[in-house]
């Protein structure tokens, strides 16, 4: 009997491996492929008009962080490079703060209606996902325009003189990225929220704790996987995003997403841009491990 439950298990495994394989296959062309592609670029020499020459180099990687100067040949580091990987992080930490200070309330109200309400809500949240994000971002650009709703508003109530400039700013880049990342956040918050039992914050109330107290004992710790997973789809897209930081920013305030298609496109330095690209894969990496570490102290919290 030992020996007959043993060749069925081979057999059941060996099953789901054939199963697998062509998922497999398609997910190593589509994404490993692309991926080993560009690492190997960035191991290589930038050709004359774009491309590369296939002579091993590691100066891409060099010239992530470092570069030399062009008259005495002395080594630095790359500011204009580091500057741009500060705003990324910067400006996408930004953006997902401000998703949790706008989310969490909006996932905690929708979450407090009637069930056969939350479906309305919830659609309103997922409206803006039916529209093209390049038509987005152009509507946030008209509302904070020179010209736009909000300074014409202003200057109407004679709350300012002259508009205030917030398009092609790092406050532009992060409104917009805020208003497009937003349903990410709202929506892991609500799916944690909805099993949330009401009954434990209402005994909080009963043994007289105050709403903070509520909020950062009871509720918080119930909802902190909704709440880690959200900010994660909020910071992941906005470290590379590019349409938004190229519509917003007006070319001048460049994030890691337009710093790796400039590589690419007018600067002709494909190693470069490989070696950029791989940069943002592991940053993503590093945040899609802290992820995982603070998800799974959460379920051994839990368990």
């Amino acid at each position: 009997m030992a020996d007959l439950a043993r060749t069925r298990e081979r057999r059941e495994l060996r099953t789901r491996w054939l199963l697998l394989t062509p998922a497999l296959i398609i997910l190593f062309i589509a994404a490993s492929g692309p991926l080993l592609i560009t690492l190997i670029y960035s191991f290589l020499t930038p050709g004359d008009y774009g491309g590369v020459q296939w002579k091993f180099s590691t100066d891409a990687w060099f010239n992530v962080v470092f570069q030399r100067d062009i008259f005495d040949d002395t080594l630095g580091f790359a500011d204009a490079h580091l500057s741009i990987f500060w705003r990324s992080v910067k400006l996408s930490l930004m953006t997902t703060v401000g998703a949790v200070i706008l989310g969490f309330p909006t996932a905690y109200f929708i979450a407090t209606r009637p069930a056969n309400r939350r479906d309305f809500w919830m659609l309103l949240i997922m409206i803006p996902f039916w529209t093209n994000l390049l038509i987005r971002t152009f509507a946030v650009m008209e509302l904070i325009r020179n010209e736009g709703t909000i300074n014409t508003v202003l200057m109407a109530l004679g709350i300012i003189d002259e508009p205030i400039q917030m398009l092609f700013t790092e406050f532009a880049i992060m409104v917009g990225m805020l208003y497009v990342y937003l349903p990410l956040m709202v929506l892991p918050l609500y799916a944690s929220m909805e099993r949330l039992d009401f009954s434990l914050v209402e005994a909080g109330y009963d043994l007289y704790a105050t709403r903070l107290a509520v909020l950062r004992r009871i509720i918080l710790p119930l909802v902190k996987p909704g709440l880690i997973a959200g900010s994660i789809l909020v910071f992941v897209p906005s470290l590379g995003a590019y349409v938004t930081p190229r519509v917003m920013g007006g070319g001048k305030q460049l994030m890691l997403g337009n710093l790796i298609e400039l590589q690419f496109g007018q600067g002709r330095n494909w190693p470069l841009g490989a070696a950029l690209s791989i940069t943002l894969l592991a940053i993503v990496m590093v945040a899609l491990i802290f992820y995982v570490k603070s998800a799974g102290k959460e379920e051994v919290g839990h368990g």
